[in-house]
């Protein structure tokens, strides 16, 4: 078979990299598979000392056996480093400044992309490859990410902070599979040890999702600093004390501990005065966000005028009709006309021309002045 190029492969161990490793190796690439350790977590109490997550010993073992029984070479590195300074501590500083942290993104963009491309160039691979559920394509030269045929699965949301160059280097073998397909070709492959594996949805270094745990063990004196602060309506009336705002986020219901006779959500968080107003379903509307530190894909800037897109504003989101506008300081704005419940700080607002990402940008301020944005 004619040799397509040296690939290094992401392989965490799960069905999904498996796959994508195997399946590029019976394309006729010469494949390559890479473990990254980006995270050491033991829980605590009686499971203390035991690993988990997705940088367990278990799960690069899984990876390395599927590298020997398919003779290609395998590798492990470390790069929690890397993963500290870019993820852990952006996800510290957001919840501590009255943001919810997107760490998938972030590691997508400044950890697996950089850390994989750096290695791949030391082992003189030509591409990357990643288990991800999405395409990418070359288009006016530009390199296109698109959702993957598998919609309950895609994962461009989660795409949007890629470099162009680091793209034109990319492979996504899963892209124009679904799911039940993958698991299907796993058991063809043999990959028995894998291809029942559950798939993971927890946040790699919060196996346990215990964001209120993680972060006071992360900031020394968190809950006595935080502790005691007050809940208001958005007429300002007390109407409780919380628990500190970096341990409630928007749109959250459940953990309020507050009798109003009816249900209410967290629809702004103070953090500088340590003060969460909450309210009804309805005030959690809101028809516009700005977003800053954009990355372009498809288009090298964003269209003159207003551009008609269908924007997510979460990972889960099915997405819904606005408008994008750019402005001079490249931040671009995003507006609902129907609206949209829970636009949150902190996460990313991604916005699509079709299949295809326009363009991706984090969340910083929420019911902006739409008509004055491109002046401001």
């Amino acid at each position: 078979m004619r040799r397509k190029g040296r690939v290094l492969v992401a392989m965490s161990g799960g069905v999904d990299s498996s796959v994508s490793a195997v399946m590029l190796r019976e394309q006729g690439y010469e494949v390559i598979g890479i473990t990254m350790k980006t995270w050491d977590y033991h829980r605590s109490g009686g499971d203390a000392g035991k690993e988990t997550g997705c940088c367990t010993v278990e799960s690069m073992n899984d990876a390395r056996q599927i590298a020997v029984r398919h003779g290609f070479k395998h590798f492990i590195v470390d790069i929690r480093d890397e993963f500290g300074d870019w993820v852990i501590d952006r996800f510290v500083e957001d919840y501590t400044s009255g943001r919810t942290p997107n760490p998938c993104v972030l590691c997508n963009t400044h950890i697996k992309w950089a850390a994989l491309l750096r290695r791949a160039d030391n082992l003189g691979c030509d591409y990357i490859a990643t288990g991800h559920y999405a395409n990418v394509r070359e288009e006016g030269g530009r390199y296109v990410i698109s959702k993957g045929k598998d919609h309950n699965k895609d994962q461009s949301y989660a795409l949007w902070g890629v470099d162009q160059k680091h793209l034109a280097r990319t492979i996504f073998p899963l892209g124009k599979y679904r799911k039940p397909e993958i698991r299907q070709l796993a058991e063809e492959f043999g990959l028995l040890n894998v291809a029942d594996k559950p798939d993971s949805y927890e946040i790699c270094f919060i196996p346990d999702n215990n964001y209120h745990r993680f972060l006071m063990d992360k900031v020394d004196g968190l809950e006595e600093e935080v502790k005691g602060g007050k809940f208001v309506d958005k007429n300002g009336n007390v109407l409780g004390e919380h628990k500190g705002y970096p341990f409630y986020t928007i749109g959250q219901r459940r953990g309020l501990h507050l009798a109003m006779g009816e249900p209410v959500y967290v629809t702004h968080i103070d953090a500088r005065n340590n003060v969460i107003t909450v309210g009804g379903k309805e005030d959690l509307i809101s028809t516009s966000c700005r977003a800053k530190e954009v990355n372009m894909v498809k288009y090298a800037r964003v269209p003159e005028g207003e551009m008609e897109i269908t924007g997510k504003i979460r990972y889960n989101d099915s997405g819904a009709f606005g408008t994008l506008k750019g402005s001079e300081d490249d931040e671009i704005l995003v507006h609902f006309p129907a609206g949209r419940e829970a636009i949150t700080p902190g996460q990313a607002v991604v916005c699509y021309e079709g299949e295809d990402v326009v363009a991706g940008g984090w969340i910083h301020k929420v019911n902006v002045d739409i008509d004055n944005f491109v002046d401001a």
